[in-house]
């Protein structure tokens, strides 16, 4: 890749950075005075309130001044994409349920693709006020310092985290398989409610895998790029990288990475 290509995705991703943290500002004042009642019921398990469809409108107006030609993957549908080249994949609360409940994590998650590869990704979780970010060629960074995957090499010793999709009763049983395996046979299992924050987590070392099925491009464009960048390793249940199509991701540092996906692929069927 140029180095006249590698410094567009950079300038791009400092104008996201900024904008995210202004939206974010925006939803820590909206959380002082939120309650139950302000809640929309998309289906079950699946909350939006004024606060994401706000949030979202006003990433979709800056990030047009940003990439004009680029079409628009978004959760609340306040953009769409009309076959561009260039997609802006953005999830403006990611975490809601977290969210309308006065609990943590919750984030703002923002990617660029281009011919459906991430280039540009951005990952804001609000609360903790901590910016996770990489762009194409880069490294990947928190708060301007670099961060790597951890380094633990068996499963045995590794914090799993997973995520419990809004539509799970499909694949329930599974389900509770996976968490009554890795329950018993990792150091522990975690589930915060937020993909996009616990992909960042595992791009610094925080968490050293995560699953999940059923899930969109939005919750996961942005950080698939910052685990990868961070040296770990993304793909679906199958072991494919169908992950944006089929909704099933799998993330791990280099060390569990085929431990996890050999374990994950025997309990959902691989």
């Amino acid at each position: 890749m140029s180095n006249a290509l590698s410094s567009y995705y950079q300038s791009i991703t400092e104008r996201v950075i900024a904008l995210t943290k202004e939206v974010a500002t925006y939803i820590n004042k909206e959380s002082l005075n939120f309650s139950l009642d302000k809640v929309e019921t998309k289906s079950k398990n699946d909350f939006v309130s004024y606060v994401d469809q706000e949030a979202e409108k006003l990433l979709v107006k800056a990030l047009r001044e940003i990439v004009p030609e680029a079409g628009f993957i978004t959760e609340e549908g306040t953009a769409l994409s009309h076959g561009e080249d260039f997609q802006w994949v953005i999830d403006p609360l990611d975490g809601t349920t977290n969210f309308i409940h006065g609990s943590t994590p919750y984030a703002i998650s923002v990617a660029l693709t281009y011919k459906d590869e991430p280039v540009v990704g951005v990952i804001h979780e609000i609360t903790r006020g901590e910016t996770f970010y990489a762009w194409k060629g880069s490294k990947s960074y928190l708060d301007g310092q670099e961060i790597l995957v951890s380094k633990v090499d068996k499963l045995s010793d590794a914090l799993i985290v997973f995520g419990r999709p809004h539509h799970y009763m499909d694949r329930y049983p599974e389900l509770l398989a996976s968490v009554d395996y890795f329950m018993k046979n990792t150091h522990g299992l975690r589930l915060s409610g937020s993909a996009a924050v616990d992909l960042a987590y595992v791009a610094c070392g925080r968490y050293d895998g995560r699953y999940e099925f059923n899930l969109k491009p939005w919750d996961i464009a942005a950080g698939v790029l910052i685990i990868q960048n961070a040296g770990g390793f993304v793909c679906d249940f199958q072991g494919g990288n169908n992950h944006f199509k089929n909704g099933s991701v799998l993330a791990a540092n280099a060390g569990i990475f085929e431990e996890l996906k050999e374990k994950v692929g025997e309990i959902f069927g691989s």
